[in-house]
Order: C-alpha cells, then structure tokens, then sequence
C-alpha cells in the first residue's frame, strides 16, 4: 500500500504481528494499483470487467459508492481519468480486518497505525492509547495529543503536507482550505473517508459531516490556524 504499517500489542506475540501482516498483504495484492498483477490493476486496463472481478472486490466498489452518496459526491472512487480507485476504503478495510483478528486471537490491547491512520482496542484495566497529531508546517513537531478509546477507537488524517495536492476537490478548481484534516470516529473506515472528503469538500463539508456523524475533528487551515470540534476543545 506504499506506507508503514505498524503494531502495538499490550501481550508481546509474534504470531499476532504476523497475523495482521498477513492481512495487509492480501489487501495489497487484491487492490493496489501499483502491482501490475492486482485484481483491481486488472479491472482499470480492461482486462476484466467490473462484473466479472470477485465479489470482494465488488463490495468494496459497492461500499465506495455508498459513501459517495453520504458525502453527496465529494468522495469518490473515481480517478478524474475514469480509473476505479479504491484506496479510500481498502487501507481503512485493512486496518478493521487485522484489528478484528487480533481481538479474535485473543488480544485485548492493541494499536494498529497505517501510514498515520490508526485503530485502537483496550480493556477496562488498559491506560488509553494516545495519538499526536503532527504539524504540517514542520513534521518534527506536534499540535495535539489526543487519547483514543470509547466511543472513538479510530483517527485519520488526510492532506497535502506529505504527498502534495493529491486529493480531488468539489471547490470549483480551487484548493482546499486545509492543508491537513484529522478524523476521529468510533470506526476506521469512518475516520478515513470524511477525512478525505472534509479536505475536499473544504469548510461546508466539514460542518455538514459533523452534524450528520459522530466524529471529533481537527482541521489545520492554508495559514496555520487550527479548527477543533468541541470534543476534542473538552478534552484539552
């Protein structure tokens, strides 16, 4: 997926590291476009029709579009060349897959951290897992400090300090407002989505994706000054 993935597990236990490798692979080889021999590569030449690819694959397509339609057209699976692009729900699926197999293997602690995105579980005896939030301006410092657990298990984090201006915009042509947006929800898939879609959707996106969903939000702004929902305010 061309990012770091990385584990913390409260009971060391190579085979539950292993285990979520292993789901990132299958992820991967499914649904990158950067492996030529991928399904969904394979779907974007020509090679197989939509209809034809596995059913996963169609779920996936099927799950973009729903949010598609919850974000009134601002997410999209659509590259603006035609191409199904679905890497703003595998990586977060991946996440929620691996998370699920360690819950099941029998480990109750655990953080999952994608390439910045990630998803936490922790029992009742379990100190919160805190996230920093880094700064766009300068990735060697950090604005926020915020502790995960319930109802929020997830954050993501979209922009363009890392990989510049990659993210479609509804604004006319216009940049985004924001150069970074922060999501934290109950979910992952949540979290990432509305996360890519605030940064594209630019201020209205923001206030209509909060009034509809149970998120928190920190949005950094073009000049450096910060928008915080009034949970994360609270838990200042």
């Amino acid at each position: 997926m061309g990012t770091v993935v990385s584990v913390r597990l409260g009971d060391s236990d190579a085979d539950a590291a292993e285990l979520v490798g292993t789901v990132f692979r299958r992820w991967d080889e499914q649904f990158s476009l950067y492996r030529e021999d991928s399904e969904l590569s394979r779907v974007a030449r020509g090679d197989l029709r939509l209809t034809a690819a596995s059913q996963s694959l169609r779920d996936c397509y099927a799950l973009a579009l729903n949010w598609r339609e919850c974000t009134q057209g601002v997410f999209t699976p659509h590259r603006a060349d035609g191409v199904i692009d679905l890497s703003g729900v595998v990586k977060a699926l991946a996440i929620a897959e691996a998370g699920a197999a360690l819950t099941a293997c029998g480990q109750a602690n655990w953080s999952i951290n994608a390439g910045g995105d990630v998803l936490v579980s922790a029992d009742a005896g379990h100190p919160e897992w805190v996230v920093a939030i880094v700064d766009p301006g300068n990735r060697g410092d950090v604005i926020a400090k915020v502790p995960l657990g319930h109802p929020l298990r997830a954050v993501a984090t979209s922009g363009s300090a890392e990989r510049g201006e990659h993210i479609w915009t509804a604004l006319n042509g216009e940049p985004s407002p924001f150069r970074q947006v922060s999501v934290f929800a109950g979910d992952i898939v949540t979290a990432d989505v509305l996360a890519t879609a605030i940064v594209a959707g630019g201020e209205a996106t923001l206030n209509e994706m909060t009034e509809r969903f149970t998120i928190d939000v920190l949005a950094v702004l073009r000049d450096g000054q910060l928008l915080a929902t009034p949970g994360l305010r609270r838990a200042e």
